[in-house]
């Protein structure tokens, strides 16, 4: 017997922001509907199949697979801001169900395509989602155990297989939704769930309010327009991806390159050329690792310095990336060293660094090309307010706030001040220009036996800085001095499989322990740094899907091995 779904309750309204200049034609349905009519036949998404193939989809033939399936929602009966879920990796259809969900005249509810059955399980049952959508997927087969009886599924054209109907039945034989059926700006677009580094995920609710003021901002400052070019790669249901790639390619009308693969994205970001492009400081980092493997930085950088060779060097290391096209390089999600910022600037290349989370849509600070400055997130984006808090935590205001953590009205009253302002759980400084610097997580301050605190996050960024170390997680609660537990970059890792490599590395590791500990104070000076001989990954739940360190797993998988004596060098032991 299958269990009825409730209706959503009313939800928890955000306080109310100060006002923005939209209109109408600057929500997303509305800004789709502009382009199905005035660029009908031009490329909109561009999907890689395999083997090289690729499927194009036009404005016009993108509009109509989503009215088609926005028709075919609508003839299910279900009630208005029914919770309909995605789970898949990025690819054209992720976009199409979006629209297709919001003119039937629901919420969608993505899911990360690494998550497990059970995490499926809660936020299917937490959402009450009526359907899942399930596309191109590696873990199906231990997912499929989350989704419930009573959940409708549909089965898209990348998925593996599955027992529901597929989408491309359902769009043959479905007529098109008619005319323009648009929502009210307040109504609740999507439920986006936080990838649960700690805890439970949380739901965070935003309106069509929230992304059209996200992409409006960013429009304006960054000078988006419809002749860009963007790859998709980063996960689509979170609000990164889902603001700087689906929403701004909406309001925008530019065309959108999806990656294929891990192992095929060398060739598919040099067959897309974007013209913006985005990414975390670790994958910048791997970027950079990949060309010193090929070109040592000394080398590099006299090369790059030659009057008219320079030039010639510079375009060819960009385009061998894929990246020569590129006029606005995006980096956020966690900090960038300022080293790998001038190190991009000496091939030609500005990283914008921006500063937000899921509960603003990825809206509060940015760099503005050409006024950037390593070490700052930025100044704030137009109609955002930001403040200092007593402890230094950043505050912000702006209608891209959540409407507030679904079903979690406690929760989204601890998540705002009484003055409206959104607490970011960072800390930060604002220098006088009115740029913010973050300088840490509130709550990863720690103690340690000396009662002095730490505050891990620049100690990361400064291990992270010279290209030995890919990711670091600073702890030490209750050691008398913090540890760094690292874990190398990947050129380096062959060295590590014998006793004789790890030798050869402990002088260099040695050396920028020392660097690391010569900036800092005497109470957050490293007394080790512990080596990990086990990639980090999504899979192995040691990082976030969006690729940030998971702290609480790296330090339940490695505390036992963390002592307050021993070598300053330790090489751990890996299950």
């Amino acid at each position: 017997m299958q269990t009825e779904i409730q209706s959503a309750p009313a939800p928890v309204r955000r306080p109310p922001p100060k006002a923005t200049a939209l209109s109408s034609a600057d929500l997303l349905l509305e800004r789709a509907f502009r382009w199905e009519r005035e660029r009908a036949g031009e490329t909109w998404l561009v999907q890689p199949l395999g083997g090289g193939r690729v499927r194009e989809y036009t404005w016009a033939q993108g509009l109509d697979e989503a009215r088609r399936m926005a028709a075919y929602l609508a003839s299910l009966g279900h009630p208005p801001g029914s919770r309909i879920a995605l789970l898949t990796k990025n690819c054209a259809e992720f976009i199409l169900l979006d629209l297709a969900i919001w003119m039937a005249g629901h919420v969608s509810v993505p899911l990360y395509p690494t998550v497990t059955d059970a995490t499926v399980r809660y936020v299917l049952e937490h959402s009450e989602s009526r359907m899942i959508f399930v596309g191109k997927l590696d873990e199906w087969p231990k997912q499929r155990a989350g989704v419930p009886d009573s959940v409708r599924g549909i089965s898209c054209a990348l998925s593996p297989e599955t027992p529901y109907e597929r989408w491309a039945d359902i769009v043959a034989r479905t007529a098109p939704m008619p005319g323009q059926p648009v929502r009210p700006a307040g109504d609740t677009a999507t439920i986006l769930y936080t990838s649960g580094s700690t805890g439970v995920p949380k739901g965070v609710e935003h309106d069509f309010t929230a992304m059209a003021t996200t992409i409006k901002g960013m429009t304006s400052v960054m000078a988006l327009a419809a002749s860009d070019r963007m790859i998709s790669y980063l996960p689509l249901a979170h609000a990164f991806e889902r603001a700087v790639v689906e929403s701004a390619s909406i309001i925008n009308g530019f065309r959108v390159f999806f990656a294929e693969s891990l192992d095929t994205f060398v060739t598919d970001v040099q067959r897309a050329r974007p013209t913006i492009f985005h990414s975390v400081p670790r994958l910048w980092l791997k970027f950079q690792a990949g060309v010193h493997a090929k070109v040592p930085e000394k080398k590099l950088r006299r090369l790059v310095g030659l009057p008219i060779l320079g030039g010639l060097v510079r375009r060819k290391v960009l385009r061998g990336l894929g990246l020569d096209q590129v006029r606005l390089a995006i980096t956020g999600s966690a900090p960038v060293p300022a080293e790998l910022v001038a190190w991009y600037r000496r091939l030609g290349l500005e990283l914008v660094e921006g500063y937000a989370m899921t509960e603003n849509f990825c809206y509060s600070h940015f760099d503005r090309p050409g006024d950037a400055v390593p070490g700052s997130v930025g100044k704030p984006a137009p109609d955002v307010e930001c403040k200092l808090g007593p402890d230094g935590e950043v505050l912000v205001k702006s209608p891209a706030n959540m409407r507030g953590y679904y079903k979690e009205p406690q929760l989204t009253a601890e998540a705002f001040t009484a003055d409206g302002f959104l607490r970011t759980g960072d800390r930060g400084v604002v220098d006088p220009d009115g740029r913010l610097r973050i300088t840490g997580r509130t709550k990863e301050l720690f103690k340690t036996s000396k009662g002095k605190y730490v505050a891990p996050a620049p100690i990361e960024s400064a291990l992270q800085a010279t290209g030995l170390v890919e990711l670091a997680c600073v702890t030490g609660a209750g050691l008398p001095q913090p540890v760094a537990i690292v874990l190398l970059a990947e050129p380096l890792r062959p060295r590590m499989r014998d006793a004789g490599g790890r030798s050869a590395l402990e002088p260099e590791l040695r050396a920028l322990l020392g660097k690391v500990n010569a900036a800092l104070p005497e109470h957050e000076g490293l007394d080790r740094l512990y080596l990990a001989q086990v990639p980090w990954t999504i899979d192995n739940e040691l990082l976030t899907p969006t690729m940030k360190i998971r702290r609480a797993g790296l330090e339940a998988r490695y505390l036992p091995q963390l002592g307050e004596t021993g070598p300053d060098i330790v090489w751990l032991e890996e299950k």
